[in-house]
This record gives C-alpha cells, sequence and structure tokens, in this order.
C-alpha cells in the first residue's frame, strides 16, 4: 500500500517545474517543499527507500540520494533501528504554545519612500525631441571594441580586482591632461577619482562632507538627479533663483551659511543659461570665506557651438572649495557608467578610502580602453564630430523655431550643451503643452517642473541629442503650433509645483 508520502511524490513527479531536472533532484524539491509548507508534518514516517524505489521502478541509489539531500539540508532526520522522520523545522525560540505570530513591516522605509514615490529620470530626463529614433549614430563601436580587446588578449591582473587607488592610472593622468587643457582645471593625476558616473560622484560627496541636516543650496530650478542624492542623505536643501546670469543668490540666501552648493555654471540645468564671470567670482569668494564646499556639475561642457568652450569655476578657485564633477555619459553612451571628481588635495585621502570602502568601484579594463581612447587622439576626434552634429541640430531647431514662434515665446540663447528652453508668458500651461506634444510622438518636458519651490517661469525644456536632422525642422513646426495655440489662453498660474501625477501624459 502506498503511503501519503509516496502518493505526494508519484502526483507531482512530473510537473512542468522538475521537468528538466533528474529523478533524485526532483524528488528532494518535492518532499522539500512539501515539509516547508507543512504538507508532511514534523515527525511523520517516511517510507523506505527500498518500498520507493519499486514503486517508482527507479535504482535504489536515486532515491538514497535524495534522502542524504533532504538529510544533509536538515529536513529529515534518520533514527537507527526505526527508519527516517520529518524533521522539526519550525523556529526554536520562544514557547510554542503561546508563540504568536508577529506581522513586520513589508514596506520600504520613510526615507526610500521619499525616494521612490516619484520615478524621476522617467518624467525628468532631457533625451530628445524626437526620442529612440536616432540616438547614439556617431559612436565608434568597432574603435572601442578594438580597443577593449586589445587589453583583454593580455589582461592584467588589476583589472580583475576592485580598484583601491580612486581608479585606472592611465585614465586619471589622460583626464588630467584633457581637463587643464580643455576646461582650465588645477588639477594633478592623483586628485581624480573614477567613479561610476554622476549620481556617485554627489552620493560620494553628500557622505563625505556633509551631515543629515546641513544646508545646501541648489539651483532652482535645477537637477532632479542631484536633489533625489541631497534628498536621501536628509540635508536641508535651500533652493536659489537662477537668472539670465546663472544662480543669483538674494541677500536673505546670503546670510545663511551652507554647508555644499551644488551648481551646473558652463550650462546650466535646466534652463540653458551660462554663469557669468561676476556670478562665479561671487560664488568662489563666499564659499571660501564662509568655508562651504562647491559641487561643480560639469556635465555637458564639451558642447559649446562658438568658441572654445568656458573655463571651469575650478579653475578660478584659489581657496580649493570646488569639487569638479565630470561623466562620460554624454560625450560616449550612458551605459558606460564612468565619471570623475577632481577633488582637493587635503579631501583626497578621505575620498580616496570613501571610494574604496563603500562603492567598491571596478570595470578597469573598460577605464583601460578609454584611457587609450583619450591618449590616442580618439576622443578629441569624436569631440569634434558630435560638435559638429549637435551646433547644426541647435541651428536647425533654432532656426525654425524662431521663424514660427508667436513673439510672446523667448527662445533661450546659450550656444552650448544638448537641449535649451522656450520660455513661455505666464498664463501658458507648460504641462498642458508638454503632454500634447507627447501625443504627437514629440518628447518634450515642461520647465515648471524642475522648480523645488513655486515656479517662477514657465517653459519647454528641449532635447535635441537623439533627433536626425531631417526631423528637427518638422518636429519644430509642430511644436511652434502647439505653443502659439496656448499663448494668449486664459488659464490660471500655478502656484505650486506641478503635480507629479500630471507628468506621466508627458512621456
Amino acid at each position: 500500500m502506498n503511503s501519503p508520502i509516496s502518493d505526494l511524490i508519484l502526483v507531482n513527479l512530473d510537473a512542468p517545474c522538475h521537468a528538466k531536472l533528474p529523478m533524485h533532484r526532483r524528488i528532494f524539491e518535492i518532499v522539500r517543499r512539501a515539509i516547508l509548507d507543512r504538507s508532511i508534518q514534523a515527525g511523520t514516517k517516511m517510507p523506505s527507500t527500498r518500498s520507493l524505489s519499486v514503486e517508482f521502478g527507479c535504482a535504489r541509489n536515486t532515491i538514497l540520494q535524495a534522502f542524504e539531500q533532504l538529510r544533509a539540508e536538515g529536513f529529515i532526520e534518520a533514527h537507527t533501528g526505526s527508519g527516517s522522520y520529518v524533521a522539526d523545522t519550525r523556529p526554536s525560540h520562544g514557547n510554542t504554545a503561546t508563540r504568536r505570530k508577529v506581522h513586520t513591516p513589508r514596506e520600504l522605509s520613510a526615507r526610500g519612500k521619499r525616494l521612490t514615490q516619484f520615478p524621476s529620470r522617467q518624467h525628468f530626463e532631457i533625451e530628445g525631441l524626437v526620442p529612440e529614433v536616432d540616438g547614439f549614430f556617431q559612436f565608434p563601436h568597432k574603435l572601442w571594441q578594438k580597443l577593449q580587446t586589445r587589453h583583454w588578449r593580455a589582461p592584467d591582473q588589476s583589472f580583475l580586482d576592485y580598484s583601491r587607488t580612486g581608479g585606472h592610472t592611465g585614465l586619471r593622468e589622460a583626464l588630467a591632461d584633457h581637463l587643464r587643457l580643455a576646461r582650465s582645471v588645477r588639477i594633478d593625476p592623483e586628485q581624480i577619482l573614477i567613479t561610476a558616473g554622476t549620481q556617485q560622484s554627489l552620493d560620494l560627496c553628500s557622505r563625505l562632507l556633509c551631515d543629515a541636516g546641513d544646508p545646501i543650496w541648489m539651483e532652482n530650478p535645477g537637477f532632479w538627479g542631484a536633489h533625489r542624492i541631497f534628498s536621501a542623505n536628509e540635508f536641508k536643501i535651500r533652493p536659489i533663483a537662477v537668472d539670465d546670469e546663472g544662480i543669483n543668490p538674494s541677500e536673505a540666501d546670503l546670510a545663511t551659511r551652507p554647508r555644499m552648493i551644488y551648481v551646473t555654471p558652463s550650462h546650466q540645468y535646466p534652463t540653458d543659461v551660462v554663469m557669468s564671470l561676476a556670478r562665479r567670482r561671487l560664488l568662489v569668494d563666499f564659499a571660501s570665506r564662509h568655508g562651504a564646499w562647491i559641487l561643480e556639475d560639469d556635465y555637458d561642457a564639451e558642447f559649446r557651438y562658438n568658441g572654445k568652450p568656458l573655463a571651469s569655476l575650478q579653475g578660478l578657485d584659489d581657496q580649493n572649495r570646488v569639487l569638479y564633477l565630470g561623466t562620460f555619459s554624454k560625450v560616449l553612451y550612458p551605459g558606460i557608467r564612468i565619471g570623475y571628481i577632481a577633488v582637493p588635495e587635503d579631501l583626497l585621502e578621505g575620498f580616496r578610502i570613501g571610494l574604496s570602502d563603500v562603492q567598491r568601484p571596478g570595470q578597469i579594463a573598460v577605464q583601460a580602453a578609454l584611457a587609450d581612447f583619450i591618449r590616442e587622439g580618439h576622443f578629441a576626434s569624436h569631440i569634434r564630430n558630435l560638435r559638429n552634429r549637435y551646433g547644426q541640430s541647435r541651428a536647425i531647431l533654432q532656426y525654425t523655431l524662431q521663424k514660427f514662434l508667436d513673439p510672446a515665446a523667448r527662445l533661450s540663447q546659450a550656444d552650448t550643451g544638448l537641449h535649451m528652453v522656450i520660455h513661455l508668458p505666464d498664463d501658458c500651461d507648460d504641462v498642458e503643452i508638454a503632454v500634447a506634444a507627447g501625443r504627437k510622438k514629440l518628447a518634450v518636458k515642461p520647465l515648471s517642473g524642475y522648480y523645488f519651490a513655486p515656479p517662477a517661469s514657465r517653459g519647454l525644456v528641449v532635447g535635441y541629442g537623439y533627433t536626425p536632422l531631417e526631423a528637427l525642422a518638422p518636429a519644430a513646426k509642430i511644436l511652434a503650433n502647439l505653443v502659439n495655440g496656448s499663448i494668449g489662453k486664459s488659464g490660471k498660474i500655478l502656484a505650486d509645483p506641478v503635480p507629479r501625477e500630471s507628468w506621466a501624459a508627458c512621456d
């Protein structure tokens, strides 16, 4: 007569989830699951291996293998002279008779909820007027593959380990040379730390320079990714207004003592303005006098279409209060996940330890290939090609929008970066226009959504990096028509930041 356990095994033996498992493993999995969900109670006697081998028509060794695994993992116990029994796998702490089930929270922490209640990247990332059409059209795939293959043919042993020195030495040297020439950054290779992109750089700076509750300044409107990092670290964020010369602290702002100041001086994100020299000097002087750290995020300064790229804010700093942050996401491709921080000398040792112990950087082989890409001149050539292409894109977009837009709409005039802004009259609903553009398969973002305090102006943030040249003029005409139709329309001026739920239709 079959036992209940043998019947249970027979019923489940040919289940699809077990189809690819050998016989002994099927038996083990069926019995194990039944014990865990208490279909088989503790103390139940197991059938003999001999009887099961007869019932299943398999070798006894197959059954023995399954039983040995069950015993090894504590699911059954062998009692000398009487056979095997199901073990009691319940937790041993507490009195079983009086133990009550405790319902532990199965949800994120308060910090986790703040971070994830609204998926920022989906709604704020400036990707392109006509997204997912062209994308990484000029990335030199074959050359990049060749450089990586070169290093893997005879790999250095360090490629397989964590980086404990701040990144691949060759890349740090190549970067230092590039930054000194192209961005007037005053830096030695030892002061450069390689990170997994700007978000990691911001998080590392936040952890090492500030404590929870510390006041920090942030441009308003500003970069949503930085705001997320600072919120996660529980800083007191003070939004500082931005005008046509960049960050513009008021007298009330200047009376505060921020621990850290985050800025995008070479191409303000998202308003498209370039910080004036006067404001740069004011900021550096303020930080020096009050002991504040400045985080300079130079995310797309390589793309300046008239004249040479502007010198960095860090190059004006005589008191070593500026940490310079850069990334290869814009100039190569986002998935490369390589960024860097130029750190003042007196912070270097602490940053090196923090990077190594907290973030465990790697991808040394990719860093080595990137070092060759820079040293051999491919990077400079790639930048020239991109600058030429993006310059054409910007010119076409500017010309078409200026030609067709209502005069009440003002186009930003900075000649740099991969996006521009259409500034709208206050009675225009930029969210509504962005939603309407989305229905026309155009990806633009409402400027009001980038404010961390009540929005001071309305506008549309228009990216063009992924858009083919031939698609720009038609897309700009459609967008201009949508804007013109909204101008003069009566509507309530929103006094608060746009409700996040309104963003879903913009994507």
